[in-house]
């Protein structure tokens, strides 16, 4: 007996010892990589690799361990308490989350304390919590990002004074910018679907160095889920369904994901689907903003009806799906091969800004549609983590392929003749981001890229009642093409934990062809064709100084650039009333010069402060202006007389701005944040200085936030200050109907507040309930140059079940 007691008792030790652990994060129950694990002399120790993963063998099964991350608090445990945990270990986070590993900022992982820009990031758990309709939804909720909105299906994001073409969208590494990517409000970002990311990380100002062209004003970098791998012969499954609904637009949306894990290869796959009706204004606020009309088609007469739910903004519901599908092929620990196949589409949805506009006493449209808006992308990406190479320790390469399509399609009350535009971009892309140690102080980044779009387009015109068709002018040259080549490279020299210093310089060189021949027929330009064959040089350079625990300093000077792309070369369309964007085939890269200024105080993790301030000055901008073509400034378009312009290198810009968060943690339980943002500048205009027209007002919110392990609370107050007449830039006070009027009848964009009330409950380990009330008071307001009303008062339902 005694024999059979010591044989298995061997036996439990051995397995024990061999026993592979998992260590995941406390409450998303997401794998913690790059842990150390030691024990108390230091003389032992393993790290976790990706998935979270290692073994204990070399410990003894009485010895103190000791698990440590700098984004985790230090955790002290034994073998045994995880024996019987299942072999699990969960960490905690850090109040203080300047210790977070971000990988935006150099495409390699790197500690925020080190970066010398600002940058913010959003988790899946806060991304859950904070329960987002679209993408665009979850960059207003991070509270540095301003958004804009024409309709429904839409969201522009604003930072530090700059918008849709001058930032940069990137998603796994790949950017998503493309050669159509205009300077009016682009609602691209909608098409990543928020229950499939991982971690959001948005670099607020100049990312030229790292991404190129576009990046003037911050980049986005979106990352989604990653398979989950086995690590065993048994297979590992995970999926998590959600449903939600909403109150203000009667939103229904049904999510789910899988996961299958083998010892090598891991599937993941993800759908969702979102159907919204239109969407409900609040009861309180400007009469501007209602909608007492709008246009009927009746037996094949366009008519006006009145709105028997004035509040309700009619049309303005779409439904999207978005799909993804994921494989991840993992030969060594150091190495992995990732697949990544999305795909999106939204149903056809009403363009709601020029819906509302009239022309005398009858409304302008009878439809106004974005056709539907399709992107798909095919990424295979190549990661090596480690490599006796003497060129890099670490490798990453991207191939990516993405197609996107979008149309236009609109008609005047009371015309017979539609008029669609379709456009189609095909764009690959190639990176090669490389990591290299060159002493114990010196960091090497530094990298390749390639970018290939080749674009389509097509007009037509249909006349609705003979049912003919003819073609006429395309939004953009058909057949077109843009490329992009670049070298970049970034040193980091950290001579003590307490000083950090970075550079980096690129080389950027733009190529682009566009014939006019076909649209000359209706155009009669004075140039068949345009070529755009320019390099552009950026730079940056930062320090990031910490004297003590409670203090950080973080200086950077950047350089960004925007090379012209087909929407500035190339763009026929109307702009607005009565007057009509041409070609223009004269045009140059514009440069950004900045820098910024941040103060960190952290007292004792209890009350934390973090300060920027900021200033860019833009030369050689790319601005609409007036323009002529042959001596003429005007020409018939779409049946109008309509005014000419164009993008011009025609102004100057000055943009400055100042950022404010705080974070008082009354306890572990309790705590109190809150930001707001400064934002400020003007643009040249025919020699005379007038507001930039992407700053933002002056916007913050206040969050008093209270959890435990079942329940979170979050009580919070969105803020918005009002821009007057005089702060509006020219081209937004000639939008007099999107905005609220003044006493003197001029356009304005009113303050506004709503406060809301969010709560996430743990039903179960599986089952947790996330139920939001959002503008409890019912406001009636816009967020600054939007054509479409915010929700009002909106009880939005989550139901989520992981097994």
């Amino acid at each position: 007996m005694k024999h059979k007691f010591l044989f298995v008792l061997i036996c439990f030790t051995s397995f024990l010892q061999a026993q592979q652990i998992q260590v995941l994060e406390k409450g998303t129950n997401l794998p913690v990589s790059g842990v150390t694990i030691y024990n108390s002399d230091k003389s032992k120790s393993v790290i976790t690799d990706i998935d979270g993963y290692t073994t204990l063998s070399q410990f003894d099964d009485n010895e103190t361990i000791f698990f440590q991350n700098l984004l985790y608090q230090k955790l002290k445990t034994s073998k045994a308490e995880i024996a019987s945990n299942n072999f699990i270990v969960y960490l905690t986070q850090n109040v203080e989350g300047l210790n977070e590993v971000v990988v935006s900022a150099s495409k390699f992982e790197q500690s925020k304390r080190d970066i010398p820009q600002k940058v913010i990031s959003f988790d899946a758990e806060k991304i859950q919590f904070s329960n987002p309709q679209t993408s665009a939804d979850l960059l207003e909720n991070t509270g540095n990002i301003y958004v804009q909105k024409s309709q429904l299906g839409g969201g522009s994001p604003m930072i530090r004074g700059f918008s849709t073409n001058r930032l940069l969208i990137t998603v796994d590494g790949v950017r998503m910018n493309n050669a159509i990517f205009r300077g009016g409000n682009l609602q691209n970002v909608i098409s990543i679907d928020p229950f499939s990311i991982q971690n959001t990380e948005v670099n607020l100002g100049a990312g030229s160095v790292v991404y190129g062209s576009d990046a003037i004003g911050g980049v986005m970098s979106f990352y989604t889920k990653k398979p989950q791998l086995s690590y065993s012969d048994s297979l590992f499954f995970k999926a998590n369904a959600v449903a939600r609904y909403a109150t203000a637009n009667s939103e229904k949306t049904g999510h789910l994901d899988l996961n299958f894990g083998l010892k090598k290869w891991a599937f993941l796959t993800s759908v969702s689907y979102t159907n919204f009706d239109d969407l409900r204004m609040g009861s309180h606020g400007p009469d501007e903003y209602i909608r007492p009309e709008y246009v009927e088609t009746i037996n094949g007469e366009d008519v006006i009806v009145a709105n028997d739910e004035p509040l309700v903004q009619k049309p303005t519901g779409y439904d999207q799906i978005n799909l993804l599908q994921k494989i991840k092929y993992q030969p060594e620990d150091n190495q992995s091969f990732d697949l990544g196949l999305y795909y999106t589409e939204t149903s056809e949805y009403s363009r709601y800004d020029r819906l509302i506009r009239y022309r005398g006493d009858d409304l302008r449209s009878a439809e106004w549609n974005y056709g539907p808006q399709r992107w798909f992308m095919a990424n295979l990406q190549y990661t090596k983590l480690s490599s006796n190479s003497s060129f890099y320790d670490k490798i990453q390469t991207n191939v990516a392929f993405q197609n996107f399509q979008e149309s236009r399609i609109d008609r005047d009350f009371q015309s017979v003749e539609r008029n669609t535009t379709e456009e189609s971009v095909d764009a690959i892309s190639f990176n090669l981001d490389l990591e290299k140690q060159l002493g114990s102080k010196t960091e090497l980044f530094y990298g390749v890229e390639y970018v290939y779009n080749k674009i389509k387009s097509d007009g037509n015109t249909y006349n609705i009642e003979t049912n003919e068709t003819a073609n006429t002018v395309s939004r953009y040259p058909d057949g077109s093409d843009w490329q992009s080549m670049a070298a970049y490279s970034s040193l980091k020299y950290k001579p003590n934990p307490k000083f950090v210093f970075q550079t980096g310089v690129r080389y950027n060189h733009i190529i682009s062809n566009a014939d006019f021949t076909e649209n000359n027929q209706f155009l009669n330009l004075p140039f068949n064709e345009s070529k755009i064959n320019a390099g552009a040089f950026t730079g940056t350079a930062g320090i990031s100084w910490i004297p003590n625990e409670t203090i950080q300093w973080k200086l950077n000077a950047s350089s960004a650039f925007r090379a012209p792309n087909m929407d500035d070369i190339g763009k026929v369309f109307d702009s607005e009333p009565g007057s009509v964007v041409v070609p223009n085939n004269n045009l140059k890269p514009e440069y950004a010069y900045g820098g910024e200024l941040g103060l960190n105080l952290n007292f004792d993790q209890t009350f934390i402060i973090d300060l920027s301030t900021y200033y860019t000055y833009l030369d050689n901008a790319l601005v609409r202006r007036d323009f002529n073509i042959n001596g003429e400034t005007e020409i018939e378009y779409n049946g109008e007389l309509s005014n000419v312009q164009a993008i011009q290198n025609a102004s100057k810009a000055w943009i400055y701005g100042f950022e404010a968060g705080a974070q008082l943690n009354f306890s572990e339980k309790f705590k109190l944040t809150t930001q707001y943002n400064i934002i400020g500048g003007t643009e040249e205009d025919n020699g005379i200085e007038v507001p930039v027209r992407h700053a933002a007002p002056n916007f913050g919110n206040t969050h008093l936030v209270w959890q435990n392990d079942k329940l979170q609370l979050d009580a919070f107050a969105v803020y918005n200050n009002e821009l007057s007449f005089n702060q509006l830039a020219p081209s937004e006070a000639e939008k007099d109907y999107i905005y609220a009027l003044d006493a003197n009848g001029n356009p304005y964009s009113p303050s506004w507040y709503t406060l809301n009330l969010r709560t996430k409950y743990k039903i179960t380990d599986a089952a947790t309930l996330i139920a939001s009330l959002e503008n409890i008071t019912d406001q009636r307001y816009k967020t600054y140059s939007s054509g479409i009303a915010s929700a009002g008062r909106n009880l939005i339902l989550s139901l989520m079940y992981t097994l």
